[in-house]
């Protein structure tokens, strides 16, 4: 396992670390004795960082990882998220009353006293406007309640807005072979700032790990199944936005560049980790099969400048005019 530093934190975190959506809820059903499992594994494995967030199952997930460290020895980062509550979901709604009974109760879940990286959860555009919500969360550092916070965000245009900011930390977004946009600009600016970047959606929701058929199917409380076209949430959430069958056939050209002896999956994350201002990706394991398969990633060879280009070129003939102007 390798190790790349967090923004301005010191913190150095694992470059594959473990997203913990999956074992809170949205995928169908879990075991909570199987996503314990996997989440000793992934330290077992070296990884030291957990992405989270308070509504994955209504704190399920925060409560599982609580539980992780109170079985572990080990340094475990813990990422959350906050705002997602919000009923409705409006920008006002960011301000630092709520965001205190939000981390108040995360604090509660996670069996802490002070948490290590909060995230505004995929806010509306508008609060990134708002210098008061980002007052607000300065107000929560000095308050000892939060180390340090951060944003996971929807849009590039989102991402280059708040690291204006000067307590922005981290960056989470999604990033991956069908969403290459965040490339383009934001990482050169994040490295300015010395901004972390959390790649989430690593593997488009399943799509590259390469697993997935036409006839695959899914259950009702997977978001795959209830918000393919944005019914629940925003749309790119879901297979990086990109249509099923077109992404099946993009992922048939991926798997006829594929060195011999890794998955796709595997590949697909050492893809992302090709671009120095990430810091690390996160995708979701429930089994301990599945973290070994994710962290393996860490260790492999450097894609080649051919390879990288081959990749591009599927992008650019089957993905970009899909997604690339929307997020």
């Amino acid at each position: 396992m390798k190790y790349r530093t967090l923004g301005r934190t010191g913190w150095k975190v694992s470059d594959i670390s473990f997203g913990a959506w999956a074992i809170g809820d949205a995928w169908g059903a879990q075991n909570d004795e199987d996503s314990m499992a996997a989440l000793h594994r992934a330290i077992d494995l070296g990884i030291n960082f957990i992405d989270t967030a308070d509504v994955y199952g209504g704190g399920r997930s925060e409560r599982l990882i609580a539980r992780l460290k109170k079985e572990r020895s080990e340094e475990i980062i813990v990422a959350t998220k906050a705002g997602r509550k919000l009923s409705p979901h409006v920008a006002e709604a960011y301000n630092l009353k709520n965001l205190t009974g939000f981390i108040e109760e995360s604090l509660r879940n996670l069996s802490t006293d002070c948490l290590d990286l909060i995230q505004l959860h995929c806010p509306p555009t508008g609060v990134y406007y708002m210098p008061e919500t980002f007052g607000a969360l300065d107000q929560l550092v000095k308050a000892g309640k939060i180390r340090y916070y951060g944003v996971s965000v929807e849009k590039v245009e989102e991402a280059l807005k708040a690291i204006e900011y000067p307590g922005v930390q981290s960056v989470q977004i999604i990033f991956n072979m069908f969403r290459y946009r965040p490339s383009d600009l934001f990482f050169s600016e994040a490295k300015k700032r010395q901004v972390g970047i959390l790649a989430r959606v690593p593997l488009a929701s399943g799509l590259l790990s390469g697993k997935l058929k036409l006839d695959s199917t899914f259950a009702s409380d997977d978001h795959r199944k209830f918000n393919r076209h944005g019914e629940a949430f925003d749309q790119g959430e879901t297979f990086s936005g990109v249509d099923y069958a077109t992404g099946l056939a993009a992922v048939e050209e991926l798997r006829a560049l594929l060195p011999k002896g890794i998955t796709l999956a595997q590949w697909a994350l050492r893809w992302i980790l090709m671009f120095d201002a990430v810091t690390c990706a996160i995708p979701g394991a429930r089994r301990s099969q599945q973290i070994e398969d994710n962290a393996a990633a860490s260790d492999l060879p450097p894609l080649t400048d051919a390879q990288m280009a081959a990749v591009q070129k599927i992008y650019d003939q089957r993905i970009h005019s899909l997604v690339h102007h929307r997020w």
